[in-house]
């Protein structure tokens, strides 16, 4: 049986990357998890009937049942709403069916919209009857914003084939998720290298399972949008890595002096899912819907034709599980971080994550060390583990910079990394501090080496479709990682990627060689894409950058 635990004071949430030491009176509050208070569930004497309408549910007047949770302010940051546009009926016998499915669209849209927009102005409220809007449209909408290429699952069925016959499989799905008949498949378990040498495990649902999870996602996500705090960036709307390493960038920038940077180890394969369902019970009172999360959680784990039982974790790769990554390092980890910065930290402390990776900026020592303590207490409780080799605290900014040689011994601060770049603190010609983010050289050297093995694969190709092929590459990498002041990795990448490309030409022949000549001859002929920054300066994407600067 899991532990109940501690009662915790909680407070409300700030815009991203801003700081608090203010020792305001905040009211006490249960911890997430801690059910022993909560009163009897909404309803829980009628049953809901099959019949009943989304509408009636969303306009009812109900008294919330869900335990005290902090309250954060709005942030239109997070999902800005956008009106939606219809699409108009074609000439002919399909207008019909095309205003119908535009009707549908629209009406799919709007309850969610509505479904948000209540969770905004009641942050204690619990969501009952939401498994009535898993229905054939919404489960249409699910199937089209799946990706069409993605790999099968146990059972092999691609996109394609899914849809030959889509309405009747999806009215199919429908019937059998409110009969409570619907069983997902084990998840197909691939595993993927990484740059340590390692490999990472992922689990690929079903293509059924995959329409049903993004379903589901689509409910819950206008839900749990209201609740999430702003530094947290991962695998949500409108936000994405590099709006999470601007925000960094910025708060870097700023009387920052020391950086905690965390690392959960193994974090999808050990949530722990009795803590998962107690966390998810804070804002979904569909009991049904709640068992449906859990048979995903615990369908087992297809790996070389044996069926793998699964105690802890969500696969990677699964439509759903990046929102309950997050819904459980929302209550285990982000509220817990933002009270703890409001009631002990004596100076400025910011905070950016990205799932399971995060940065922590302080602006006083004796502030970092208390939060690597008390961070790995607090992590422990609910069966997550720093990582110890991963999870480093060093001296890093301006005042780092500075003062390092007299007070450290070391002639330039520490580096760190995060979301494949190293950030290296400089000076700008001027003599001024900046913050120079680099391609790590982990990333780019397990890049060039997988590049090269294949470029070696593909050197009987026809020249012209190895052309388009490597060309379509570099534009890949310099959309990522053309950050201002990484052009010398990328053009030093473009090299490489070159270099590798000539000689695998060369050894097509036992006697080609080429010289200078026949180098830049073929250059002109087929000139690799040039090396180009893509992105903005962090403190022209970033609008609240120019207000947190010193």
């Amino acid at each position: 049986m899991l532990s109940r635990p501690n009662n915790a004071r909680l407070d409300a949430a700030v815009p991203p990357g801003s700081e608090s030491s203010a020792r305001s009176h905040m009211p006490y509050a249960r911890e997430p998890g801690d059910l022993a208070g909560a009163s009897p569930r909404v309803g829980a004497d009628r049953q809901t009937r099959e019949g009943d309408e989304p509408q009636a549910v969303l306009n009812a007047s109900e008294e919330s049942r869900a335990p005290i949770v902090p309250e954060k302010s709005a942030n239109s940051e997070v999902t800005p709403e956008e009106p939606m546009e219809g699409r108009g009926a074609a000439n002919g016998k399909l207008a019909e069916r095309n205003t119908h499915r535009t009707q549908d669209r629209e009406s799919v849209h709007t309850h969610l919209q509505r479904v948000g927009e209540r969770a905004k102005e009641n942050k204690q409220e619990q969501f009952v009857n939401l498994l009535s809007h898993i229905k054939v449209p919404l489960l249409r909408e699910a199937y089209q914003g799946l990706k069409k290429n993605a790999a099968a699952g146990v059972d092999g069925e691609t996109w394609a084939q899914y849809g030959e016959n889509l309405d009747a499989r999806l009215t199919d799905l429908q019937d059998r998720v409110h009969r409570g008949s619907y069983h997902p498949q084990p998840v197909r378990r691939v595993h993927i290298p990484k740059t340590d040498g390692r490999t990472r495990p992922l689990g690929i649902p079903a293509l059924e399972d995959k329409v049903l999870q993004q379903a589901v996602r689509m409910v819950l996500e206008p839900i749990y949008e209201a609740d999430f705090l702003g530094f947290s960036y991962g695998f949500r709307p409108q936000r994405s890595q590099h709006k999470a390493l601007d925000a960094l960038y910025v708060a870097l920038g700023g009387k920052s002096d020391w950086v905690l940077d965390v690392d959960i180890r193994s974090f999808f394969d050990t949530i722990d899912h009795g803590w998962l369902r107690k966390f998810i019970e804070h804002r979904i009172g569909d009991s049904r819907l709640v068992r449906l999360l859990l048979k995903w959680l615990k369908a087992g784990v297809m790996e070389e034709g044996k069926l793998h039982v699964v105690e802890a974790g969500t696969p990677q790769g699964g439509v759903i599980s990046p929102l309950l990554a997050n819904v459980y390092l929302h209550y285990a980890l982000d509220l817990w971080v933002h009270q703890w910065r409001k009631q002990n930290a004596r100076g400025e402390v910011r905070i950016v994550r990205y799932a399971d990776d995060a940065v922590m900026c302080f602006q006083y020592e004796q502030d970092a060390r208390a939060m690597h303590k008390a961070l790995a207490e607090r992590l422990a409780k609910f069966s997550l583990e720093l990582h110890p080799d991963k999870t480093r605290l060093i001296r890093f900014g301006r005042f780092a910079q500075r003062d390092g040689l007299a007070v450290d011994g070391r002639a330039r601060p520490e580096t760190f990394d995060f979301l494949g770049f190293t950030h290296i603190c400089a000076r700008s010609p001027d003599g001024k501090f900046r913050i120079v983010r680099r391609t790590s050289r982990k990333k780019r050297t397990a890049k060039l080496a997988a590049l090269k093995e294949e470029i070696e694969r593909r050197k009987h190709h026809r020249v012209v479709e190895q052309y388009e092929w490597l060309n379509s590459v570099l534009r890949g990498h310099y959309a990522y990682y053309g950050v201002p002041g990484n052009f010398a990795a990328l053009a030093s990448f473009r090299r490489c990627v070159r270099s590798h490309w000539h000689r695998a030409l060369q050894r097509r022949s036992q006697r080609a060689s080429w010289r200078r000549a026949k180098h830049e001859a073929f250059d002109v002929r087929f000139p690799l894409e040039r090396a180009r920054v893509t992105h903005l300066h962090p403190l022209a994407r970033f609008p609240l950058a120019r207000l947190s600067r010193p």
